[in-house]
């Protein structure tokens, strides 16, 4: 792959023959429209999204599958992306510590320009096919890559992805472009064809709202498989503030059928562990025989009530 032929074709009329850079038809009058016919066009290009999402769930499944093996194997996931899609990896990342309890580190979010891009757009950073390269350095073998590129095609997501791939990682490519020029890194390449934005290029629009849907489908499922939920409950939460704490006597309260007080008790027993909690009353046993099946089953309640029943039985039956 010739990395200095994508940045240097911007300008040019290759950059616009792709997807998402095309001028959409149905709204070359928008500029004309009343307040109200803008909003109904651009919810009516929004209703494209879900499809274009679903057919990428076969893929996003094994993308799942592959990162579940890595974690469970003490591997680490990456997110790398520049602009809108960057900020996207970024957010995802970050609101699965105190969603799920997930340990800093596992889940890694890479944005092109780093933290000063965050809040003030820095475009031309994501030219840099080094740079990329550069901040997937500590990539390990094993590790999973997610280049998230709206164009298909982000020089620096591509140097992370080829420098991610020659280290071993698993690769893959979110992307909203037909033809994905960075696809042939990818292992796994998710395109989610979102067709042009009622904005020309404004790929914050339509294609920023799939790359979120496909981040959540990804992070949520693979919470889940890591056993981080139990049923549909966000048992793993971290609740650091009111409004938290008090979701999670809710969220016990659902779960085991008890009336508040018990749960509220059952709590600060636990110091405030849900999952402790909940094994401690579904179970019966103490807070430290609870975090004891949780370590020996990597967090999972469900999978840690089954470990409890098992030591049950044994004890019943050596008695």
């Amino acid at each position: 792959m010739n990395h200095q032929s994508i940045a240097d074709s911007r300008p040019g009329g290759a950059w616009l023959e792709i997807s998402t850079e095309r001028r959409n038809p149905a709204t070359v009058d928008l500029d004309t429209r009343s307040t109200t016919a803008i909003l109904e066009a651009m919810n009516n290009e929004d209703a494209v999204v879900p499809g274009a999402v679903r057919a990428v769930l076969p893929p996003l499944s094994q993308l799942v599958d592959r990162a579940v093996e890595a974690v469970q194997g003490g591997r680490r996931v990456h997110y790398f992306g520049a602009g809108t899609s960057g900020r996207l990896g970024v957010l995802d990342a970050a609101e699965l510590l105190p969603t799920f309890n997930l340990e800093e580190g596992v889940v890694v979010a890479h944005h092109a320009g780093g933290d000063a891009a965050l809040v003030r757009a820095l475009e031309n950073v994501e030219d840099s096919w080094e740079s990329g390269a550069s901040d997937a350095a500590d990539v390990a073998p094993g590790d999973v890559c997610v280049g998230i590129a709206a164009s298909g095609r982000t020089p620096y997501v591509g140097g992370a992805l080829e420098t991610a791939r020659r280290r071993g990682a698993s690769t893959a490519l979110i992307t909203c472009a037909r033809e994905p020029e960075l696809g042939s890194l990818a292992d796994f390449v998710l395109i989610a064809d979102t067709g042009a934005e009622i904005l020309a290029g404004s790929t914050r629009l339509k294609a920023g709202s799939a790359q979120k849907l496909i981040l959540n489908g990804f992070s949520t499922a693979l919470m889940i498989r890591l056993g981080k939920t139990w049923s549909n409950l966000m048992v793993s939460m971290v609740a650091t503030n009111e409004k938290l704490r008090a979701r999670t006597v809710r969220i016990l309260m659902e779960a085991t059928g008890q009336e508040e007080d018990l749960c509220r008790s059952s709590l600060e027993l636990s110091d405030g562990d849900l999952r402790v909690a909940l094994l401690c009353m579904f179970n019966d046993v103490s807070p430290e025989d609870a975090r004891a099946a949780l370590a020996s089953t990597r967090g999972s309640v469900r999978a840690a009530t089954e470990f409890l029943n098992t030591q049950g039985s044994n004890s019943t039956t050596t008695a």
